[in-house]
């Protein structure tokens, strides 16, 4: 397969950042919690040698999650390390509080939970306004009711396949009839992201329900190879996406 990266810009727009990667899918993004922190500069380097078009952040609080992981500093710092768009996945409490600093941090999308802030109106407003796309999270026990109000506020709708706030887990089967909804739900240009359990045995099944944007962690960062395992998810991840379309 052939990639073509996205390549981060200050000058693009999130209209036209939306456009990149849905004219790229299937988007492999790789979940930054299940890198080498130690190693952090050569993980973001083989990611990028290896064609991912996203990095992942997952940021946890303790609180809406029970595990804690990074925030907006760590993920500013390492932004001039790279020119591949950043993701940020905000498992926290409150993000209101905190949107700010992940758009000064350089994300270039920000992904919030409707478990978290069950009127998110005024959040994605903001951050379209701020020239970030707007993400919309939903855990696995909560209906597509809960965002349907909102689902043309949003750039990108993650579908969580596993609970949120572990690495790791199973992926949760149920997740692909709830894709298939969502995809008959959302205006043709958004961006629909799958999250927990991605792996050669699962991102076909989700391709073909309708996503187009999978954050992988395991299938990756277990491998000797990224470049390969990049390639080899995207393959089989593309014929489904195309045919699903």
């Amino acid at each position: 397969m052939t990639f073509h990266r996205i390549v981060f810009l200050e000058s693009m727009t999130n209209s036209e950042l939306k456009y990149k990667l849905n004219s790229n899918s299937p988007v492999i993004a790789p979940s930054m919690l299940k890198c080498d922190f130690g190693n952090l500069h050569r993980e973001i380097e083989l990611l990028e040698d290896a064609g991912a078009q996203v990095l992942h952040w997952d940021v946890m609080d303790g609180h809406f999650v029970p595990n804690l992981s990074y925030g907006a500093m760590l993920i500013e710092r390492v932004r001039s390390l790279t020119s591949m768009a950043f993701d940020a996945h905000l498992m926290i409490s409150h993000p209101e509080k905190y949107i700010d600093d992940y758009i000064k941090a350089g994300c270039n999308s920000i992904t919030i939970h409707i478990e978290a802030v069950p009127d998110p109106g005024d959040i994605l407003k903001h951050l379209n306004q701020s020239g970030v796309i707007p993400g919309l999270a939903v855990s696995p026990e909560t209906p597509l009711s809960a965002v349907e109000p909102y689902l043309d506020q949003a750039g990108l709708v993650l579908i969580m396949s596993v609970e949120p706030g572990f690495g790791g887990q199973s992926f949760i089967e149920s997740s692909i009839e709830k894709i298939k909804q969502l995809k008959s739900m959302i205006p043709a240009d958004t961006i629909l992201s799958v999250d927990g359990g991605i792996a050669m045995d699962t991102i076909a099944e989700t391709a073909g329900a309708g996503a187009n944007y999978f954050v992988v962690g395991s299938a990756i960062f277990d491998q000797a190879d990224y470049s390969t395992a990049v390639s080899e998810l995207a393959a089989k991840a593309g014929s489904k996406t195309a045919s699903s379309t």
